[in-house]
């Protein structure tokens, strides 16, 4: 056995020797080959990783989706519960009922396409209910037979409605003015009439007069009373006076009175209102300002209340004043007096 193991060593030895070439070439096609399968195997795990990778990101790209599919799901629930909180509010302001809820649809009909909102019902619904409203309301403030002739439009096209008609009214006002100074300017220019109107104890009257004589009035007017003569009242006034003189016994004025000329309070007389006048002589109540021009004398059962101007005043014992009295039209003004003084 030793003899053959020697044997067969030496045979190998000497077949190296003569293949030596043959030997490295079999160890490097091993080494090749372990080469190739390494990089195939590299190969093999790159397509894996980017195999997973492409259905990791598939996967997110789907759970995005179908988060905006929800979210968009959401926002479109959004306006219904805004309308109904809005025709809510609307109902408790109103005291109306609660409003009517649209009707559901039901399976018979056809589904809502894609394309079309599904709160559009809702809206329309919300946007019928409120127009209803908004007729209820106009109806109470405009009434309902001036409701029946114009049309509720748009709150635009009321207003500038409601803007033309203030611009009527004052283009008219400003008419009636002008024709009104008009007309005192060519009474004014007139003479007077020697007649005098009487309008008795039991006669009411309501409205301005005017007239080109004298007016005596014993009952009531309520309205201005413009007199180119005598004005003599023992009733009531409820308006401006104005004429040459004026004469009030036992009389109750509401009111400016104006006189050219002279103004007599007699005894139980209430004027409430500013009075001007050249001369003035005060037996009753008067609670306004007094602008005169010349005197002015208060008897003992005068009471005024306001400021005094005038010429002069004589305020005989007993009279009652509550305000200032300034003697304006004097001929002799004390501030210019003192200040003469003062430089000399």
């Amino acid at each position: 056995m030793g003899f053959f193991q020697d044997l067969k060593e030496d045979l190998s030895l000497a077949v190296d020797e003569l293949l030596p070439e043959e030997k490295q070439t079999e160890e490097q096609l091993d080494l090749e080959e372990d080469t190739a399968v390494e990089e195939a195997m590299k190969e093999v795990e790159k397509a894996l990783a980017e195999e997973f990778a492409t259905e990791a990101e598939e996967e997110s790209v789907a759970d995005e989706a179908e988060e905006t599919a929800e979210e968009t799901a959401e926002d479109a629930d959004e306006p219904e519960e805004i309308v109904e909180e809005m025709l809510e509010e609307v109902a408790e302001a109103t005291g109306e009922e609660e409003l009517a809820e649209p009707e559901e649809e039901s399976e018979d009909e056809p589904a809502v396409e894609e394309d079309q909102p599904a709160a559009t019902p809702v809206i329309d619904a919300a946007a019928a209910e409120i127009a209803s409203i908004a007729n209820i309301v106009a109806k109470e403030e405009f009434g309902e037979e001036d409701f029946e002739e114009r049309e509720i439009q748009s709150p635009e096209e009321l207003l500038k409605m409601e803007q033309e008609e203030e611009k009527e009214e004052t283009e008219l006002e400003k008419e009636v003015e002008k024709a009104m100074a008009e007309q005192k300017m060519n009474l004014a220019e007139e003479e007077v009439v020697d007649e005098t109107a009487v309008i008795t104890e039991g006669m009411m009257i309501t409205g301005d007069m005017i007239s080109k004589g004298s007016i005596e009035i014993l009952g009531k007017v309520k309205g201005n009373v413009e007199v180119l003569g005598k004005l003599n009242v023992s009733g009531t006034i409820e308006g401006d006076s104005k004429a040459a003189e004026v004469f009030a016994d036992s009389a109750h004025i509401t009111g400016k009175v104006v006189a050219s000329g002279t103004i007599k309070i007699g005894q139980n007389s209430v004027i409430i209102g500013d009075i001007s006048a050249t001369s003035a002589v005060v037996a009753g109540a008067v609670k306004g300002d007094i602008d005169v021009q010349g005197p002015v004398i208060l008897d003992a059962s005068a009471i005024v209340m306001g400021n005094i101007k005038s010429k002069s005043v004589q305020i005989n014992n007993g009279a009652v004043i509550e305000g200032m009295c300034s003697q304006c039209y004097a001929e002799v003004n004390p501030t210019s007096f003192f200040d003469d003084l003062i430089q000399k």
